[in-house]
């Protein structure tokens, strides 16, 4: 059999962490298996629906890798497909016309909520013969009334389901749109579906979607309801745990990569490996290893995450992508080797594009800002002896690599008889503002030979004047 699978998003906001997760989840279940891996867009709900959030989630598929095989299809042009197979089941005496009003129905659930019980639909159109003309009508499906529902879940096992607690819903509302349940049956069945990989917030709507598979004599789908993702004190993942969209992540510096790997193994494990290139997700990837228990997201652990894949992706990649975030606060740089060499040196301390782009302040400013702490402990007169002394060597240096910077450092702690620190946390303030950098002669390096005493000179006149 050849495997196909889908997500299916509805746009009425931003791709949410629980959402990309069932993407990565299908995606990465297609292609273990060759199969095909379909986009669909249910957009039906014409009141929260925006193209906005179209163009969001498909710019969000596409910078986490997860490329589609066939779509993005529409619900909204799909409409005539879901009436006809509605009529289909008119015809054959599986659903009926129901001609109550909302608020007849409303009224009924009132009383029922009075009266303590859930309000199910007594059937009362079920057996009407003569059809008013002209009166609006839902099309509803014809439901058992005894027995059971049985579904044999691919993670969690035989999950049944009391017929008479299903009363006969609606399947196409007044105005001729489908409801979820049978929008998604049709649109499953159709596109040839195999398996149906989605959060368990969807178990209760998997018997009403049996039945209709069962009505329109359709091979049911394999079901795999994953858990739900928490929050760190076990609630549902909310806003208030954190950032929840792809968009945010994207623009706080997270990688695609990053973002796969560790909502991959939110749910699902290959013995305690943590770390896995896409390729390998792909390769292991089986709902064998999906676990039935909620997943608890960790921030924390996504980061460190992505800081690894940071570090380990190669320089040139990264130095692209912290351009824009560079850009982002009025720098004006391009992927040259210079760059390339600032990422390097930096992006052991990163975590995220946006704390790289900040370090790196210092290589692209016409002038550093001192840090108050660092100004008042490290410029002061006790090193303007070591910044003139430095800066009277330097001028005459024609090479200005590390090694050669390494031993002019020498020169000067061995002859004032103190240790490198003294003056390298100096220098390190005069170049940089601050006391955090990488290795000074790297970043002397880079800086380079004009820019370097430049800011020394700075340094000591600062001293002078304090």
């Amino acid at each position: 059999m050849s495997v196909r699978a889908r997500f299916a998003p509805s746009p009425t906001g931003a791709l949410h962490i629980g959402g990309v997760r069932t993407a990565i989840f299908n995606w990465l279940f297609t292609r273990h298996y060759k199969g095909k891996f379909i986009l669909r867009i249910e957009d039906t709900d014409r009141t929260r629906s925006t193209e906005e959030s179209i163009a969001e989630i498909l710019d969000a598929m596409k910078w986490l890798g997860l490329d589609w095989d066939e779509g993005p299809f529409r619900q909204s042009d799909r409409l005539s497909i879901y009436q006809s197979n509605a009529q289909k089941l008119l015809k054959v005496g599986k659903a009926y016309r129901c001609y109550c009003s909302q608020e007849e129905l409303e009224r009924r659930r009132k009383e029922a909520e009075k009266q303590g019980r859930v309000y199910r639909y007594e059937g009362i159109c079920r057996n009407i013969k003569s059809h008013p003309s002209g009166r609006p009508f839902a099309i509803r499906l014809t439901t058992p009334e005894l027995g059971s529902i049985e579904v044999e879940d691919l993670i969690r096992g035989t999950i049944v389901f009391d017929a008479k607690e299903i009363d006969d819903f609606i399947i196409q509302k007044t105005d001729g749109f489908p409801t979820y349940n049978f929008a998604v049956v049709i649109d499953d069945a159709t596109m040839d579906i195999t398996h149906v990989i989605r959060g368990d917030d969807h178990i209760a709507n998997t018997p009403k979607q049996v039945l209709i598979y069962e009505a329109l004599s359709h091979e049911i789908p394999k079901f795999a309801h994953v858990s739900t993702i928490l929050g760190s004190d076990k609630a549902k993942l909310s806003k208030r745990h954190g950032a929840t969209s792809v968009v945010a992540y994207r623009e706080m510096g997270y990688l695609p990569e990053a973002l796969v790997n560790y909502l991959c193994r939110l749910g699902w494990s290959y013995g305690d490996q943590e770390i896995f290139p896409k390729e390998e997700l792909i390769e292991k990837f089986t709902l064998e290893n999906v676990g039935k228990s909620p997943a608890v997201f960790n921030p924390e652990k996504l980061l460190w995450l992505n800081g690894w894949y940071i570090r380990n992706k190669p320089a040139d990649e990264i130095a692209q992508l912290v351009i824009p975030f560079l850009k982002k606060k009025g720098l004006n740089v391009t992927l040259d080797e210079r760059l390339i060499k600032i990422v390097s040196i930096l992006r052991e301390r990163a975590k995220t594009l946006v704390e790289l782009a900040n370090s790196a302040d210092y290589f692209f400013v016409d002038e550093v800002k001192y840090e108050d702490a660092a100004k008042k402990k490290f410029l002061s007169a006790e090193t303007l002896p070591i910044f003139e002394t430095l800066l009277e060597k330097l001028s005459s240096l024609v090479e200005f690599t590390v090694l050669e910077l390494q031993n002019i450092f020498g020169e000067i702690t061995e002859k004032r008889g103190i240790k490198l620190v003294q003056v390298a946390q100096p220098v390190r303030v005069a170049l940089t503002g601050g006391t955090v950098s990488p290795g000074i002669f790297e970043v002397m390096e880079i800086l380079g030979k004009e820019k370097v005493i430049e800011r020394l000179k700075k340094a000591v006149h600062h001293i002078s004047r304090s």
